[in-house]
């Protein structure tokens, strides 16, 4: 049986703007995830980096660059493409982030559980 889980409502996930965290409870305790809106789509990973396992915002929500054409890892500055996860920049270049399937439909951004 599958079961939807709502992130938020579409209007409060800004074009190139703070992310929204969630929680993976099948993660476990120590992950969280997170979706950002980059060229009017959602997209969202596990709230860790693919050099070290640390989280990528340094402030909460803040994964952007300040051009917005990346996500980037506070600790060390790898930096992302928002729509693939893949690393093209720093330590980790060539990895991914890990993706989390989202979509959106009605004015909610949503995941499935399984």
């Amino acid at each position: 049986m599958t079961h939807q889980r709502i992130i938020c409502k579409s209007e409060e996930l800004i074009e190139k703007g703070k992310g929204i965290r969630f929680s993976v409870p099948e993660l476990g305790d120590c992950l969280s995830a997170f979706v950002v809106r980059f060229e009017t789509k959602p997209y969202a990973y596990v709230n860790q980096c693919a050099h070290l396992p640390i989280e990528l915002d340094w402030n909460e929500a803040d994964f952007f660059l300040r051009e917005q054409d990346s996500l980037i890892c506070a600790t060390h500055g790898a930096h992302y493409e928002p729509q693939s996860g893949l690393c093209i920049l720093g330590p980790c270049q060539g990895k991914r982030l890990r993706p989390i399937k989202v979509y959106e439909h009605n004015g909610v951004i949503s995941n499935t559980l399984d």
